[in-house]
């Protein structure tokens, strides 16, 4: 399983970590990834979804008041 947001495809991303003396190394910053139960499909399933995701609204969570289309 990627480390990659299942809604927007947001993957970690790759530079370059530079001390003070001007050392470079390799690095990357990591996706912040939730797992998360949506609504798709009518079903809730277990998603693993970034958190700019979550709170724009692009995930549906199940609640008392969401009604599931039959």
């Amino acid at each position: 399983m990627a480390k990659m947001c299942e809604i927007c495809g947001k993957k970690p991303v790759y530079g370059n970590r530079i001390s003070h003396a001007h050392n470079v190394t390799r690095r990357r910053w990591d996706v912040n990834l939730k797992r998360v139960r949506a609504v798709i499909n009518g079903g809730h399933v277990r998603i693993r979804v970034c958190t700019g995701c979550i709170r724009s609204g692009k995930v549906i969570k199940p609640g008392k008041n969401t009604r599931i289309a039959a």
